[in-house]
Parts: C-alpha cells; structure tokens; sequence
C-alpha cells in the first residue's frame, strides 16, 4: 500500500500524489504525466501503464487513472485506443529547454544612468498608506471602466499640484492620463501624422528616444541646434516643422534653460504658423541654485502641449503621466487613449491623488532635492579628484551631469573600458542627430550612494587612462 504522500516508481515513470492536498487525485496526476510528456521524460511513442496495473502501484481507485487518461487524450498528449496499450502521441515533441529569463538593460556595480531616480529613497510606506486607503475608502465603480482620461479627482489634485508647482494652466477638463511619458508622446505623434504634419522639429542634442518615438510613428525629425539659450527659434522658423518638441526648464542632456526672450520668440513661432510645442517637463523641479523654472504651457495652454511623469518624481516603474493639452486637442487624443487601452490602471492614478492630496508628494521632493544636491556635490569633488582634465557642465539641476572628456578620449572606447571596470555610463553622441562637438559622457547621480559615487568616478579615471596611451 502507497504511504500517503511519496514517489512511486513505473518504467521510466515517476509520480508523485499528496493526499493532503486539495487539488483531485487525477488532476494531480495528469499535471505530472503533462509534465513528463512536454519536457521530453516520456518521448513520442512511450508506453503508458495501463488503468489497472498503474491504479494499483499508485494506491489509488481505477477511475482515477481512467479519468486523467481521458483528459490527457482529449488534449492530443496520448493515444488510447480498444485492446492496445496506451502511449504517448506520436506527434508529441518535447518543448526544448529555456534559459532562463534574461534583461534587456544593461546592469552595472556603479550605473551612472541619467534618468534615475533614487530608487531606495522611494516612500514605500506612504504610498502603500495611499493605496490602502484607496481600496478601503474609493466607490466600487472607481475600479471600473472608467473615463479614459483617468480618474476625475485624480486630475483635479494633479491638475491644482501642476497649477502650483509648475506654473501650469491644468483644466482636468483637458488632462490625460497616460502610461508614462512614453505613451503620452506616441498618441500625440501618431495623431500628428495621421492629420498630415510630416516634420517635427527636436532639439540637438537632444533626448534619443525622442526622435526614436516621432520616427516609429511616421514622422521625420528635424534637428534644430542647441546653445547656451536653450532651442535656437530662428533656426526652428527655418526647418519648416509644424510641431516641435522640447525641454525648456532643464534641457536634456546639455542642462540649459531656454531663455525669456526664446521663450516669447518660441510662442510667436507657434502662433504665426499654426504650429504645435510639446513640452517634456521630465525632472525641472529638481533645482538646486533656485527656484524651479516654470512651465511655458501656462504662457499659451492652447499652443502647447505639456507633457509630464512620475518617473523622476517617484519611479520609472510606475509607468504614470499626465498630458495637459489645448482644448482643440483635447478629444482627438482622449479616443486615441480610449481605442488604445480604455484608459491607464485605475489603483495608482487613484493612490497618486490621495497621495498629493496628504502632502506627502511635496514632502517627497523635499527630501530628494536635499539628497540629490548632496550626491551633485559628491560627483563633482569626485571628478576634481580623481579626472581633474574632465569639464562638467556644473548644471544645478536635475538627476545627472554633463561631463566634457579630456582632449583625445573617444566615447565608443571609453565606454568598452568604463564597461570592463563595472562602470555604465552614456554617452553624449546617442542624443546628437547632425550636431558635432567635444566628446562628452551623462553621469546621474541619483541612484548612487555617495561612496558608490566617488568609487565609480575613480574607476571611470582608470578606464580614461587606459585608453589615453
């Protein structure tokens, strides 16, 4: 008699039953012979016990055996047939052996990545307070299908956190919630092309994926160069774009904030051509020698589009964003949101509200630009230390730096050899379309303790020296 748990041994058969366990007998059974079948343990053609003989070794009444046979042959796993012996199908081929999952991110001991977040310093315990309360206290038709704009109190509280700290006219009437700036980005373009515009001016440099979005979607960007003021307008009135996209308040990746006199000359250029800005407003509330630079949509929320995340505020992987759009816009993009995926995750728009409402969003970002300035600092005595021949761009902004390489160092090299040493960092020539210049690399500070910070900059001066002769 069969113990009532434990291996019973067939002909290249094992199988295991629990008695205790809640699933039926013949489920369990079934599940294992899949099992056997699929990875291969019982080949195409294996003989199969029959319902008797294998109903005694298991311990187990006949019917049990009868029924997972049934099952497994009304899957195609086996063949049963009058008076013959019960096999395997002979068209079973055994699934060929996985590796395991792997990542398409790179992953370094000391990753200067210039979009991160300081991801430790995420408020776990605040924001699972905001989502309990969300699912103690919201309707129950909240989590429903709802308005595909996102959540009505959910735009109100963003809407007036935006008007506040971003200096944003943001009717919850003509806010969008989308997953992350990404989705936000793509919608517009796509509704772009589809409405005959075929060029879309971006900055260079400028940010990679950017130009990666606007192409997938149809459109050809056209590169419009960068200086000490930010975008050049009269090289933007030039490139006979109708839309434009840019990052005024922290420009990425050169760190510059468009001027007043580019700000009002960029508006001009939308109003006298009928033309679309779209504002990437990714990490502008990190400054750190004074106060954030506002939004241009408050200037013209009928020329602009304004574009924001949690990405930098709180994670990347929150996958949360927001669009502040003209009124003109507002519909053609909230069906294109609708058609697309009937509106972003309601748990987390709903938890983000509660969460801004308690304060506890301001908090946050208090805390982080203390942190963050502190590691700013780190990196730059780092870099007086240990590559002293580098020139950061001394930009008082945001989560990473722009660091100019000493005369003769290549990127491509570089980044082989920082890579050796366990050092990620990105270069500047990813973000150049047709702009030429020194060579230069981002450093982020964020995600990086203070230690890491000055280790990886002095394993960076090793890769420059070795590369340097």
């Amino acid at each position: 008699m069969a113990s009532n748990t434990g291996p019973v041994a067939l002909p290249e058969l094992l199988v295991e039953l629990d008695r205790t366990s809640d699933l039926p007998l013949h489920e369990q059974l079934e599940s294992a012979l899949r099992e056997r079948i699929r990875s291969g343990g019982l080949p195409a053609g294996a003989r199969l016990p029959s319902t008797r003989g294998f109903a005694m070794e298991l311990g187990v009444s006949r019917g049990v055996v009868t029924e997972c046979y049934a099952q497994l042959a009304s899957e195609g796993y086996i063949e049963t047939r009058q008076g013959a012996s019960v096999r395997v199908a002979r068209g079973i081929r055994a699934a060929s052996q996985r590796a395991p999952a792997s990542s398409l991110l790179p992953s370094f001991p000391y990753h200067f990545h210039p979009g991160l977040p300081d991801l430790a310093g995420f408020p776990r315990e605040s924001w699972l307070r905001s989502v309990r309360t969300v699912w103690r206290d919201a309707p129950l038709d909240a989590v429903g299908y709802g308005d595909p704009r996102g959540a009505p109190s959910t735009r109100e509280t963003l809407g007036a956190y935006l008007a506040r700290a971003r200096g944003a006219e943001a009717d919850p009437e003509r806010t969008l919630i989308c997953s992350g700036f990404m989705q936000s980005f793509s919608l517009l373009c796509r509704w772009l092309q589809a409405n005959g515009v075929q060029r879309i001016a971006v900055e260079d440099p400028g940010w990679m994926v950017h130009r990666l979005i606007a192409e997938q979607a149809g459109l050809e960007p056209v590169p419009v160069p960068v200086d000490a003021d930010g975008l050049d307008v009269s090289e933007l009135r030039m490139s006979g774009a109708s839309a434009a996209i840019l990052t005024p308040a922290h420009q990425f990746p050169t760190g510059v904030v468009l001027s007043g006199e580019r700000r009002s000359a960029l508006i001009d250029w939308a109003e006298d051509g009928d033309c679309l800005v779209i504002e990437d407003d990714f990490d502008a509330e990190f400054r750190y020698d004074r106060g954030a630079v506002g939004a241009i949509q408050g200037l013209a929320p009928e020329r602009v589009v304004y574009i924001g995340s949690a990405s930098k505020r709180l994670a990347p992987g929150m996958r949360l964003g927001w669009m502040l759009v003209p009124s003109w816009l507002a519909w053609p993009l909230v069906s294109l949101k609708a058609v697309e995926d009937g509106g972003s995750e309601a748990v987390s728009q709903l938890a983000l509200a509660d969460f801004i409402a308690r304060g506890e969003l301001d908090r946050h970002m208090r805390r982080m630009r203390l942190r963050y300035e502190r590691r700013r600092h780190t990196l730059l005595d780092a870099l007086a230390r240990w590559l002293p021949q580098a020139r950061p761009s001394r930009s008082a902004a945001g989560l990473y730096d722009l660091v100019e390489l000493p005369e003769g160092i290549e990127e491509t090299p570089l980044l082989a050899a920082a890579a050796d040493r366990g050092v990620g960092i990105e270069p500047l020539s990813w973000h150049r379309l047709a702009s030429t210049g020194t060579p230069g690399v981002l450093l982020g500070y964020a995600n990086l303790s203070e230690p890491a910070i000055d280790r990886g900059v002095r394993l960076l001066a090793e890769a420059v020296a070795e590369i340097a002769f």
